[in-house]
């Protein structure tokens, strides 16, 4: 009787803290890096990986570089290519971060919140520090998560000719939405 009482708690414990994490395999990243010269540089990548702590307030995604796709075939392969992304070398997005003002935002509770996030973004090898903030909306069981920042491509050591000629911004405008 006492291992079943026993059993019985420490499963409920382990539902519990599973409970506390949210995740999805299809959030969407898109980049926009359209300029008044091109309006084709954007893609969409709808298989990112993307977790939050709901108690911790952790945040999470990884994103295959290879599955952003472009509507121009030949700009998916610069892209990939390896005077850009060089996506065989580097084939993955990440970013690890923290909701900085979870003291504000009940993950727990019905509402929309705006939390400000704060974490490491590696891109092309290299890890910078990011800010942005995400709205989040807790409705019954689902979570949805949008946020929408720049970052510069020269600051990931990401540069080329279509830059320096104006067709591809060189801040890219980037959002993030997820479902969890």
């Amino acid at each position: 009787m006492k291992k079943t009482i026993f059993l019985s708690t420490f499963a409920l414990l382990a539902l519990g803290s599973f409970a506390q994490k949210r995740t999805t395999t299809s959030a969407t990243i898109s980049f926009d890096a359209t300029t008044s010269k091109d309006q084709l540089p954007k893609a969409d990548n709808k298989t990112v990986v993307a977790a939050i702590d709901i108690t911790k307030g952790t945040v999470a995604f990884e994103a295959v570089i290879k599955n952003f796709s472009f509507s121009n075939p030949m700009i998916q392969e610069h892209f990939n290519g390896e005077k850009w992304m060089n996506s065989d070398k580097f084939p993955t997005a990440t970013f690890k971060g923290n909701i900085t003002n979870l003291d504000k935002v009940t993950l727990t509770k019905e509402g929309t919140y705006t939390a400000n996030i704060k974490g490491d973004l590696t891109l092309h090898g290299v890890t910078k520090e990011i800010e942005t903030t995400a709205t989040i909306n807790v409705t019954g069981k689902i979570m949805t998560a949008n946020a929408t920042f720049s970052i510069k491509l020269a600051d990931y050591e990401v540069n080329g000719g279509a830059i320096a000629a104006g067709k591809v911004s060189s801040e890219p405008k980037i959002t993030v939405s997820a479902e969890l």
